[in-house]
């Protein structure tokens, strides 16, 4: 029998950022129940694990982890987007204790209570000693994801997230924009503003009016910005849909109130496919208004997804795609081989693209992408930039310029810096680039003084 006074959870978190936040919402609830959560199946009581299930190597890893945690522990909860595939999990893995779907956090809990016993109550508050104000984070202190809603109403052919986490349920802005008061105070020097659909923010709830320290706020994505903009803390926007009232957040950036950066899942640029993928943006609108921004806010990146290999791509829809994303340049892009996933529409369209021809298109984008992302990169050679530091080795620290976000874009290495630690921030010289990161040097007082 598990000592009740001395429960211990064991977390695996898989996924994206927005199931990550998921897990910081379990894992703080869990501490204010008086859970420890240890780092390693033996010293467990239970361990539960966030599964990813939006593509097949995304489901296949998440299958892996419950197995590996069912091998060492053998008391393994199960949640997150594949718990829509509960007959897959348990088929797999019969021994699983119980299985729940995304942001399902209160049935995640209760499971929790029922195999691994609450710990008894004590004199002191939890939540006080426990847990910090900010809840459980599992980023560096100096930066963190802020979840603004969840679940999407876009119907992509390609996608299943609706199904998987709902339609669009926007946070009220009050709770928003308190939770980055609160991480602004405890130190977070960096705010990555994560959802399904940013640019949707407030639309299911006709952009109503909220309130934060005593004054009125609407729920839009504008009004958020300009609130989060007041915070004195870097403020980096993902999963932005390119719907023309984007454009009124671009002054906010050319105004330095929050980073020039852009994550945009443009997906393709022929009509043609962006119509059966049903993406709500057409290629050629969308060139001229990145035009316009780039007017606005000459130091605007953006990043990108796309996807090749799409049912009934053909080779000049291919070959458009790689004009557009010249004409583009696009900052930052990755690029996936489109694969089927169990429940999209896009399953059932004619003319799949053979396999080796996927692999061949993957390859030729990458090629365009990696010299475009070179050519830019090379742009900031000899510029001073703003460098959030996230890591310090014995050669020196390894840190972000504005225009990078954390696990997905480049790097700066900055040598003989090992002074240094992570959420410093500092001005650094751009000395070198190759095609993802740069290579700076510290700038001195006198130089900072003399500019």
């Amino acid at each position: 029998m598990t000592d009740s006074s001395n429960s211990k959870v064991g977390f695996i978190s898989l996924g994206c950022p927005k199931a990550l936040v998921d897990s910081e919402r379990i894992l703080t609830q869990l501490k204010m129940d008086g859970y420890d959560v240890v780092p390693t199946y033996e010293d467990a009581d239970v361990v539960v694990v966030n599964t990813c299930g939006f593509i097949d190597s995304a489901k296949q890893e998440s299958l892996d982890a419950i197995g590996e945690a069912i091998k060492e522990n053998g008391k393994v909860i199960v949640t997150g987007c594949m718990g829509k595939d509960e007959e897959l999990i348990r088929e797999t893995h019969p021994e699983v204790l119980a299985v729940s779907g995304a942001a399902q956090y209160e049935q995640v809990v209760g499971q929790v209570h029922e195999w691994a016993p609450k710990p008894v109550a004590v004199e002191h508050n939890p939540f006080i000693d426990l847990v910090p104000d900010t809840g459980v984070k599992l980023t560096p202190r100096h930066y963190a994801y802020l979840k603004i809603s969840e679940g999407c109403n876009h119907r992509c052919t390609f996608c299943i997230i609706p199904s998987l986490r709902g339609d669009l349920v926007s946070r009220p802005v009050g709770d928003v924009l308190d939770e980055a008061q609160r991480l602004a105070d405890a130190g977070t020097r960096e705010l990555l503003v994560v959802s399904q659909d940013t640019s949707a923010y407030g639309v299911d709830v006709k952009y109503r009016t909220g309130f934060w320290q005593g004054r009125p706020v609407k729920t839009k994505m504008l009004d958020l910005c300009e609130a989060l903009g007041e915070l004195d803390v870097w403020v980096r926007l993902h999963y932005v849909y390119p719907y023309p009232h984007v454009d009124n957040v671009i002054p906010l950036m050319a105004e330095g109130k929050i980073l020039p950066y852009l994550d945009i899942p443009f997906q393709h640029a022929s009509p043609k496919v962006l119509k059966a993928m049903k993406r709500p943006a057409a290629a050629e609108n969308t060139l001229n208004r990145i035009k316009k921004w780039r007017e606005i806010c000459p130091e605007l990146t953006i990043r990108s997804t796309f996807i090749v290999g799409f049912p009934g791509e053909t080779e000049e829809d291919f070959q458009m795609l790689l004009d557009w994303l010249e004409e583009a340049q696009i900052d930052r892009a990755g690029c996936f081989k489109y694969s089927a996933v169990d429940g999209a529409t896009a399953n059932e369209l004619a003319d799949p693209v053979p396999e080796e021809v996927k692999e061949e298109r993957l390859a030729r984008f990458m090629e365009v992408q990696q010299r475009i992302s070179a050519e830019r990169l090379k742009l900031k050679i000899g510029t001073w930039q703003p460098v959030i530091i996230d890591e310090v080795v014995e050669e020196g620290a390894v840190g972000r310029t504005m225009h990078d976000a954390p696990e997905v874009d480049g790097q700066i290495f900055i040598d003989d810096a090992t002074h240094l630690s992570p959420g410093d921030q500092v001005l650094v010289e751009v000395i070198d680039a190759d095609e993802y990161d740069l290579w700076g040097r510290l700038l001195d007082a006198e130089e900072i003084m003399a500019e």
